[in-house]
């Protein structure tokens, strides 16, 4: 829900000296009802005063995200189990493919598992809904993303009734368990619902016919699904009220301004790795004997080549 007025609402402009931590600014309570009419898409609660300073922000943020996703797989050669999974839900044009370029662009791509969900394959439909999600998890030391998840099979599900309504009712309690099994099981989850209005679809969607450089991101279907926008709200607000938990919670993301939503979730993850803190292992190895062969050593005779045969 969003919060209440001894703090800026989620959504809702903060002011520029807030320190308020996102983790508690944005979160979707899971106690009462979500309206996102509520919720300003193009706010910047707790963020930095305009866009230069976002974009420097988020930069600045670079280096110690990086060190801390090194220290996180560092710390799994060790045995540490844990990991984080970034997923990322939203209207078409809110920013899942931009937010996972421009933020997972900080870090070091070899210690990050990125699955994008499309409609599911037939083989994929043989299986329960979370067959493919398991397939596609973070391993220890690892940074998970999902451009669309699980949430799909309650979403466009609910939406486009491809589903009978007690087996939709069903999953959101399926996710859940789901959702505690992988803290359990040492995966961070953070899901980041990328909130766009309705208006500024309508501008980037016009933006893409206007541009044949991005005629590839747009579909006639597009323009459909607009005209489903309040049950896919609906259904939204269903899946933040059943599925924000202290496990796994749901942040609302103002995403009209695209430097905002880099931002915000760039702090996010910072704020959540912090907590973590994961430590580099130490040395299982005699490291000062180590030291003192390397240094006594001596150079290899260089062997002589003989006559071409």
């Amino acid at each position: 829900m969003a919060g209440n007025g001894s703090k800026p609402k989620a959504g809702k402009p903060a002011g520029t000296g807030d320190t308020s931590s996102l983790r508690e600014l944005l979160r979707v309570r899971g106690d009462g009802r979500v309206d996102l009419a509520a919720y300003d898409a193009d706010a910047t609660p707790g963020g930095p005063g305009d866009k230069a300073a976002g974009l420097a922000a988020t930069a600045r943020m670079g280096e110690r995200l990086a060190g801390l996703q090194e220290r996180l797989w560092a710390a799994s050669t060790a045995g540490d189990r844990r990991r984080v999974l970034l997923v990322l839900q939203g209207m078409d044009t809110s920013g899942k493919g931009g937010t996972v370029k421009h933020v997972i662009g900080l870090f070091n791509p070899s210690g990050c598992r990125i699955r994008a969900f499309k409609a599911p394959t037939p083989q994929e439909r043989a299986h329960s809904f979370l067959w493919r999600i398991e397939k596609a998890l973070p391993v220890a030391g690892e940074l998970g993303i999902f451009d669309r998840s699980q949430y799909e099979d309650v979403l466009i599900a609910r939406v486009r009734a491809l589903a009978p309504p007690p087996e939709i009712e069903r999953r959101y309690d399926e996710i859940n368990r789901f959702e505690r099994s992988l803290a359990d099981d040492g995966v961070t989850v953070i899901k980041c619902f990328l909130h766009i209005s309705y208006d500024q679809q309508r501008r980037r969607l016009l933006n893409r016919l206007d541009n044949p450089d991005k005629h590839w991101k747009f579909t006639p279907g597009d323009i459909e699904d607009r005209a489903l926008w309040p049950a896919y709200q609906e259904a939204y607000e269903i899946a933040l009220e059943r599925c924000s938990t202290p496990y796994a919670p749901w942040f609302v993301i103002p995403a009209d301004r695209k430097w905002y939503r880099n931002w915000a979730v760039s702090k996010l993850l910072l704020e959540y790795l912090e907590a973590l803190d994961p430590q580099y292992p130490k040395a299982d190895f005699d490291v000062a004997e180590c030291r003192k062969r390397l240094l006594e050593a001596t150079r290899p005779a260089r062997r002589t080549r003989g006559p071409a045969g």
